[in-house]
């Protein structure tokens, strides 16, 4: 018997940008302007911006949605489509996107 089980249902995703030199504190202000109404929404159950310590352009959110299709009905939102088509591109050097399921120990 295992001492911990994996939360197939819920979604968290990691989603980590690194800004253009001089760009940390536009995308931080764009960024932030999406958590309001993503807290809002049906099926998010976390939704947090967070700077890095050690990396002063880098910027990552925490999400946690109630299932796949809440956190794909947030994706397709279109401010969030807006960010990653128009925003992003003038703001973001990198990034990189990753989706888990919790462990529960």
């Amino acid at each position: 018997m295992s001492d911990y089980t994996i939360n197939t249902q819920q979604i968290v995703c990691v989603a980590q940008f690194v800004a253009k030199a001089g760009k940390r504190d536009a995308l931080v202000a764009a960024l932030a302007s999406l958590v309001p109404d993503t807290r809002r929404e049906v099926g998010c159950i976390r939704y947090e911006l967070n700077v890095s310590i050690d990396d002063d352009n880098k910027v990552a959110f925490v999400e946690k949605f109630v299932d796949r299709a809440a956190f794909d009905q947030h994706c397709a939102k279109e401010a969030i489509q807006h960010y990653f088509h128009h925003i992003m591109p003038e703001l973001v050097e990198s990034h990189h996107v990753e989706v888990f399921n919790q462990v529960i120990a």
